[in-house]
């Protein structure tokens, strides 16, 4: 997989941009590749998402997006990755828990304790990576279209986590959002920066 490290981009360029990947990657004009970037502040939720779990005061630009998944906020400090990669070439397999596992081993690397959960029968998605106490660090919203992938990850690096008390973040109410700078805080240790994260993510997802 190739690595293509991005700056901070609009994410209504981006998602231009992203239905630009695919199709390269569906034609076999591309290989598989890993797109890290950053977004300005907006909240991004998928077709099924409830209106009363946006933000109501008009704070967050807010963007209905083509993915799975349901409201999740991009913006400064947290890292998005953005996957475009051709499942049938790769085999099958349940995508989304290979990049959970993925990430939770990153974040091991980082010196970060992290889990996946398996979300209970009926109850709303756990899809996502979690501290220990369940406080959770990586939203994950992906689509599949003709056997290739798109949209990806967020994870909180150094991010605004007040921006959550505004919307219901992933359909799950009363659930706390973390970040690496907060849980290094909490234990008297340094913060990651933005660049070591993006190494450790891009050694753990094969990108170079």
């Amino acid at each position: 997989m190739v690595r293509v490290d991005l700056g901070t981009v609009g994410y209504g360029e981006a998602a231009e941009a992203m239905r630009g990947w695919v199709r390269e990657r569906q034609a076999g004009a591309a290989p598989d590749r890993l797109f890290l970037l950053e977004h300005p502040p907006v909240v991004t939720y998928g077709r099924h998402t409830p209106p009363a779990d946006l933000p109501q005061d008009g704070s967050l630009e807010v963007v209905e997006v083509d993915r799975g998944g349901h409201a999740t906020y991009h913006g400064p400090g947290q890292l998005v990755g953005y996957l475009v990669m051709n499942l049938r070439e790769r085999g099958p397999g349940d995508v989304v828990r290979w990049l959970e596992l993925a990430l939770v081993d990153a974040l091991a690397d980082l010196g970060f304790a992290a889990v996946r959960r398996d979300t209970p029968k009926g109850a709303d998605s756990l899809v996502g990576v979690w501290t220990p106490e369940h406080h959770k660090i990586v939203s994950i919203g992906m689509r599949i279209r003709g056997g290739v992938t798109s949209h990806g990850f967020a994870l909180n690096v150094d991010s605004d986590l007040g921006v959550y008390e505004r919307f219901t973040a992933c359909r799950l109410p009363g659930v706390t959002m973390t970040s690496l700078a907060r849980i290094a805080a909490a234990a008297g240790r340094p913060a990651p920066s933005m660049a070591d994260v993006r190494d450790a993510v891009a050694a753990r997802l094969g990108a170079a």
